[in-house]
This record gives C-alpha cells, structure tokens and sequence, in this order.
C-alpha cells in the first residue's frame, strides 16, 4: 500500500516484502505500536505482546513507541476505588495484587527500579484515596490523577519485559515524551505545541533504537497536572506520536485482522477489509463501529500517517490500513453499521415561518437542550432527525414540550440506523440493489439520509427487521449470493469479489465480535 508519511518516506509497506538481498540493507519502518487493556490483561498477555514486539523488530520494523494501556480492567478498579473512597473505605487490594502477581512471574526482584517503581505509585494512588475519604471530594482534576496509575504501572511492567528478552526499552509518562493538553479534565484536548515536544523529546532523549513504551490516555496541562484524553485517549496518543514523528505507520493492534466488513455477531462470516480510507473509518466509528475513534484519527489525517489495525492474536494477517486513499478494489459497498435503539422526531411546521425561520427555531431549541443529532432529512417546513439512545428520555421530552406552539411532532422510539460505507458517487447502483432486498424482505425504510457525507447512506428501519436487513445486504455486497436479481454493474463486482474474496482465519468468535461491537 503505498502513500507518503510526513517524513517523506513510503509508508504502508511490510519490510517482509522488501529486497533482502544481502548486498542490500532491509528497509527499517518506523512505527508506533498501540496495544488496549485486554492485550495486557495479565502477566501471560504482556508476555505474549512482548514477544510479539520482537519478532515484529526482528522482521523489520522499529517501533519508535509502544503506547500501553491500563492492565486489564484496572481503569475500573480504580473508578471502582475513588467510589469506595468517597463512602469511606480505601482498598486498593485487587489492583496491587494484578501488578504484583504480573512481576513476581516474570521474577523481578524486590531490589528492581521497576519493582520499587510500581510499589511507590500504587501506594501514592493508596495516600491518594485517603485524602479522598477524609474531605469527601473527588474532583475531575483528582479523578484524572487517579486513573493514570493504571497505565503508568503498566508501561513500567512491559519495559522490564521488553529488556528480560533482549529488547532495550525504557518506559515513559506520556508528558516526558512531550503529550501536552489543555485543562479540560477527564476530556482534555492536545494542545498544538505538543508536536515540537514530541520532536524534541525522541531528538534529545531516546534513541531510535531504544523501545520508549509510552502511557496512553493521558498527559501534562500548562500547570503540569495530569490530565486524561477521553474516549479513545490511548489510541490518540499513538496517533499524536507517529504523526509528530512523521513515521512510517501506526499500528493500532486488536484481537481481530482488521476491520470487518459488518458485526460478525449479526453476520458471521464477515471479512476482513484490506483498506479504508480517513473518512470511510470516520463514518464507521461514528456509527457504531468498533474501529478507532475519529478524534483519534485527526492526527494520522493531518499528515497522511497510514493506520494499520493488526491482530495480536494472528500477527501474520496483514491487517485494515487506513490512509487518505480508498481501496483498490472495485466495491460498491465497504461496509455495513449500524446505531440500536435510536429515538425519531419527525416535526412539522403549525405556522407559516419559511424554511429558514421553521428550522432556526428547531435548532435553537436543540441547542437549547444541549441534544445532538446523528441523521438528518427535511423539507421547507418539516424536519425528521434521530437522538442516539445515549439522550437523556427527559430532556427530550422538555424539547417536545417547548416546540409544541410551533410544530406537530411525531416521536418513534426504538429505531435503528442502518448505514452503508459507499461511494455516493455509485448511489444509484447501490440503492437499486438495497430497496429490492428491502421490497422483497418486507423492510419499511421510515427515513433515509444521503449526501452530507460523501461515503454513506443512512437508513432508519425497525429495530426487528436491523438483523435481517443486514445479513440480506451482506449478502449481495459480500458473498454474491444475493436474494434478488443483482444490478448489472453489481453482478460483476460480485464475480470479482469471489475470484479475490479476503477470508477472517484464526479468529475465535468472541474475538470478531469486539471488532465491529457497536
């Protein structure tokens, strides 16, 4: 896969296909390496992700960082602590005991800095919930202090790993490699300094052939208190880096080959995507797709920094690259996603305002309740929308309240959004296609959303009929064995997709279901 990093250097190729002539030296890839808490979930995980580090370094790549998260489910354990705190009892009992227990198997001593290291943060985290349950305050500012320790006990363990199997790795806080954010605690945003620090960090500090394994999911504000990323903060601090870095790849590693042409939970022998592109992935994620959160995409994105989502339970499965270009191949359909449980509004207008009037006041009452929209279609004095099932079922109500002297206003609950990753440019093929399926399944579309984005088409159906609908659709964008006469142009993509069709292997169930989970 070829496209240029911000070092100028191809990026999204393997070294294993490189010239290995002796003559001529293989090509070193640079890159980040991202591993989630279930990857470190015990001694016998970080051992297994260990070794795969170095046999990744040993086939030619060089991870510039490795960017580590909690252990586990220790970020709710210690969610779990700060309550416990606040009703008066400290007990930080399980999480010393994972930690513990992960270093007395990989036999450090009691005289190991990383040893001495992991024990002095959790008893700072124990001083911490002390001072907690005697004020009776937990503050975001506090909040976001306490759940660092996961992840700053972590990269200490997986660099005392790294080096017992030969590979020189020294572990950071994210803010010693430069992770700058604003003091928006437990939602902080990376300041645009940050990239200088990172620069200057690796230039002045680490040696490119020294692992920096790096905490995720927090950083410094300007006041150096520790602040932490929000929803998927790890997976933004590795995109930050390679980008400031201006690296090969960024490898986002999982426990499935890639992202999934659907959820394998609804359709099990969904395939795994070669390539998707920085807005194709957007979308997916967005609605509700298990991929990388956009936020942490905008990194990646600005320089055009290919992202790579590996499987370390199948490390020799290519993976999904996402990069600013789409796929290749010659597909009407990318993918299949869905939202459950969303709630409809379909508001008509009682008063003659114009469009512009009509639709101002909509929003401003929208505003107003502070509700957020996923999928929108309307006419010059009628509006349908949908409010994710997140909403809160009052402040809807006060919303319908308030629109009621100006607006007629139907309300659906229990709908489901079923959007398709497409070429809007294709539409025409591809809705000819969904709408016969749709016909002779019986499916009532009650709304329908094209054109804002440029690569999906939205569907409102029935939660009853989401399942079936997918694996129809499935069927004739993936597998070519569709339920109704296919659209010509369909018919022989079908053909090729069957001739080169990508298959998901040593993947356990449970392991795809977390790839497309919405």
């Amino acid at each position: 896969v070829g496209s240029t990093s911000g070092s100028g250097s191809t990026s999204g190729s393997s070294p294993q296909n490189e010239n290995t002539n002796s003559k001529t030296p293989r090509k070193l890839v640079d890159c980040v390496f991202k591993f989630g808490g279930s990857s470190l979930a015990n001694a016998e995980r970080i051992d297994h992700v260990a070794n795969l580090i170095k046999d990744q370094i040993e086939q030619g790549y060089r991870p510039r960082a490795v960017v580590c998260s909690a252990m586990g489910k220790t970020t709710n354990n210690l969610l779990s602590a700060g309550e416990f705190a606040l009703e008066g009892r400290v007990c930080v009992d399980a999480i010393r005991t994972l930690h513990v227990n992960t270093m007395d198997e990989f036999k450090l001593d009691e005289k190991d800095h990383t040893r001495q290291d992991v024990h002095e943060l959790l008893e700072e985290c124990e001083q911490m919930l002390t001072g907690v349950r005697m004020i009776q305050e937990l503050s975001p500012k506090s909040l976001d202090q306490l759940v660092s320790y996961g992840e700053r006990c972590s990269v200490r363990i997986m660099a005392a790993r790294l080096n017992q199997l030969g590979v020189p790795a020294l572990a950071f806080d994210a803010w010693d490699v430069g992770i700058q954010t604003d003091s928006n605690f437990g939602d902080a945003k990376l300041l645009p300094e940050y990239e200088s620090a990172v620069q200057k960090a690796f230039d002045q500090r680490i040696d490119p052939n020294v692992v920096a394994v790096v905490t995720g999911f927090i950083g410094h504000d300007p006041n150096g208190k520790i602040t932490t990323l929000g929803r998927g903060g790890s997976d933004l601090t590795a995109t930050a880096l390679g980008a400031a870095l201006g690296l090969d790849e960024i490898q986002v590693w999982k426990d499935v080959d890639g992202i999934l042409s659907t959820d394998p939970r609804v359709v099990p022998h969904a395939v795994a995507l070669d390539q998707v592109s920085f807005e194709e992935a957007s979308e997916l994620a967005y609605f509700g797709a298990q991929v990388l959160h956009p936020i942490a995409m905008q990194p990646a994105m600005k320089y055009n920094v290919p992202v790579r989502v590996k499987n370390s339970y199948n490390p020799a499965a290519v993976g999904t690259i996402i990069q600013q270009e789409k796929s290749s191949q010659d597909r009407l359909v990318t993918a299949i996603t869905y939202k459950k449980g969303v709630t409809v509004l379909d508001i008509s207008s009682t008063q003659m305002l114009g469009a512009y009037g009509f639709l101002a006041r909509v929003f401003r009452e929208f505003e107003k309740h502070k509700l957020s929209v996923d999928v929108l279609a309307s006419s010059e004095v009628s509006v349908s929308l949908t409010l994710d099932k997140k909403q809160d079922g009052t402040v809807i109500n006060h919303l319908i309240t308030d629109l009621q002297d100006c607006a007629d206003i139907t309300r659906k609950n229990n709908m489901s959004i079923l959007t398709l990753i497409t070429d809007v440019n294709k539409s025409s093929e591809v809705l000819a296609t969904v709408f016969r399926v749709f016909s002779q399944q019986n499916i009532q579309v009650e709304m329908m959303s094209q054109g804002a984005s440029k690569v999906n088409i939205s569907f409102i159906v029935r939660s009853d009929s989401l399942e079936n609908a997918i694996t129809e659709l499935h069927s004739c964008f993936f597998s070519g064995k569709c339920s109704v006469e296919p659209y010509p142009q369909q018919e022989e993509n079908d053909k090729a997709t069957t001739n080169g069709s990508t298959t998901v292997t040593n993947v356990n169930q449970e392991e795809m279901e977390n790839a497309h989970a919405p």
